[in-house]
């Protein structure tokens, strides 16, 4: 643990006491009575009450319209799997910004729902809980469908030679092995949704704000760092509350299970009923992420003359509009380097993580098991702020480093390792590690031979996750970022925040290629993850 919680204290407790201490303690007098007059405003208590709304709406929506398709990837096997994974997961990197802005085309003024039926739904909550379901579908399909696609399916099959009906058997046995996963699925993404800020910003308006939208508005328009101190010690204590919560809950329903290569469990769909439950599963697909993606390499084309690369070969010269000290190409780069850094460090501490808490040793482990999941629930401004405040002097002076980039986007990576890695390592049977330690095998042969072919497949998981989260983080860094040395979304909310029907079309067109790179690289991890390594369980 000594490792993670070092990661911790100085790039995520520091920074974010540090911006609390400004706002609580501007003059060296706290002032305490700041809370009670904030939380007494029925402004801010209206901005509370939604933010937790949403959030569990959100929530509630994406599991139920995901975990079929976690099922359909875990036990299915079909045409063009890899591919479709690869694909549900480019909506969880693309920028909050963007993903409003995509979903504002499909159905705001003038967008697809409104020239086919005359329907609008920009000015209802509804456009921001759909939105909410395409970016957080990977996540509970991804979750929850690794750890199913690992349980052995004879379990089930010998409840139903007893006697048990199909849904029995699945509710007695599958059921309650994926209880951890699919809570920390849920955990993750009403983390998400608690803290959602681009989405609401395009698509609710002055209707609708978050807590992180108003944490915003309060630090970087009204400069009333006090109030945003205050909100940020309720996010925390909040999040802090849930993670208490769910840590307790699923320690008690830990068990361990049996765990078998994925290619021994999916197969081809059987039945009217399975090719009902492919296609409909397709079909959400289509409508939810497909249609979106759509929407966005359309609008890349669609010039004022006619579809063409009007807007691609427009790139080209973004660094002599002022738009970018660099091309976009480098900006590619940038975001490639950022991301990759940033993997290696969230794997190296969210592996570390997840291995000590295995061990549960103690209150204060699991205390921690809590912990690594708040900087899903802070927020980012109020990180991206504390970097520029607090990593200025030595030791830490990293303000000109490049490192910074990947370090703030690694904080946000850690917990989707270790929610990941870490059902399956703690369904791993004690016993087997046990055997080897008595056979003479060394701890960390033990932990070579026995828990690494099993967890091979979640840390790859893992591994994505990271990936994926780096190339898409937009809070912290577009506070931290070098104007040299930006990354895609950064360059992208850069074009929408310039006026004009060029720079929008620049801004598809750049998004476009944003999603071009992370669907290549998820999908050669995929091939990756998808080796045939069942000799080696």
């Amino acid at each position: 643990m000594a490792l993670p919680v070092a990661f911790f204290a100085v790039f995520f407790a520091w920074p974010v006491v540090s911006i609390v201490d400004r706002g609580l303690r501007p003059d060296g007098d706290w002032r305490f009575g700041r809370i009670g007059a904030t939380l007494s405003r029925p402004d801010i208590l209206d901005v509370l009450g939604f933010t937790a709304w949403q959030a569990l709406a959100s929530t509630g929506l994406t599991l139920l319209v995901a975990l079929p398709g976690a099922y359909v990837f875990a036990r299915f096997d079909f045409p063009g799997k890899s591919v479709l994974r690869a694909v549900v997961t480019v909506p969880f990197v693309l920028p909050t910004v963007l993903v409003g802005t995509a979903f504002l085309a499909l159905v705001g003024r003038n967008g697809l729902t409104d020239e086919l039926w005359g329907l609008r739904l920009d000015t209802s909550v509804w456009a921001i809980l759909l939105a909410h379901v395409f970016f957080n579908y990977a996540v509970v399909v991804r979750t929850v469908g690794g750890l199913w696609s690992q349980l052995d399916p004879r379990q089930e099959e010998a409840a139903r030679v007893l006697g048990a009906s199909r849904l029995t058997a699945w509710r007695t046995v599958t059921l309650p092995a994926l209880v951890p996963a699919v809570s920390a699925a849920a955990l993750m993404v009403f983390l998400f949704t608690f803290t959602s800020f681009g989405v609401v910003q395009i698509l609710g308006g002055d209707a609708y704000t978050t807590l992180e939208a108003e944490i915003y508005r309060q630090t970087a328009r009204l400069l009333d760092l006090p109030t945003a101190a205050v909100l940020t010690l309720v996010q925390f204590v909040a999040v802090g509350a849930i993670l208490a919560l769910h840590a307790w809950t699923v320690r008690r329903r830990e068990t361990a299970l049996r765990l078998v290569p994925p290619e021994l469990t999916a197969r081809r769909p059987r039945g009217a009923g399975q090719w009902a439950l492919l296609g409909g599963v397709l079909v959400s697909v289509a409508l939810l992420i497909l249609l979106p993606l759509g929407v966005l390499v359309e609008r890349s084309f669609a010039g004022p003359g006619g579809y063409g690369l009007g807007y691609y070969r427009a790139l080209g010269s973004l660094d002599e509009s002022g738009t970018f000290l660099v091309p976009p190409l480098e900006a590619i780069g940038n975001s490639l380097r950022y991301a990759v850094a940033a993997t290696a460090v969230a794997v190296v501490i969210g592996g570390l993580a997840a291995a000590a808490l295995t061990r549960r040793a103690g209150r204060l482990v699991r205390g921690f098991d809590a912990l690594l999941m708040l900087p899903l629930g802070v927020s980012a401004v109020t990180v991206g702020f504390g970097f520029l405040i607090t990593l200025d002097e030595p030791p830490f002076d990293l303000r000109a480093s490049w490192i910074l980039v990947p370090l703030a986007q690694a904080l946000v990576g850690v917990p989707f390792v270790v929610r990941t890695m870490l059902p399956v390592l703690r369904a791993v049977d004690e016993r087997l590690r046990e055997a080897a330690a008595v056979l003479g095998a060394s701890p960390w042969r033990a932990w070579r031979e026995v828990d690494l072919p099993l967890v091979r497949r979640a840390l790859l998981i893992a591994a994505g996750f990271a990936f994926a989260v780096s190339l898409g983080e937009f809070g912290a860094t577009v506070f931290i970022a070098r104007p040299d040395s930006p990354t895609l979304p950064v360059a992208v909310a850069r074009l929408l925040g310039r006026p004009g029907e060029l720079n929008y079309g620049q801004a598809m067109a750049l998004s476009t290629i944003l999603m071009v790179v992370c669907a290549v690289s998820l999908l050669l991890l995929e091939r990756l993850r998808t080796d045939r390594t069942s000799g080696e369980f």
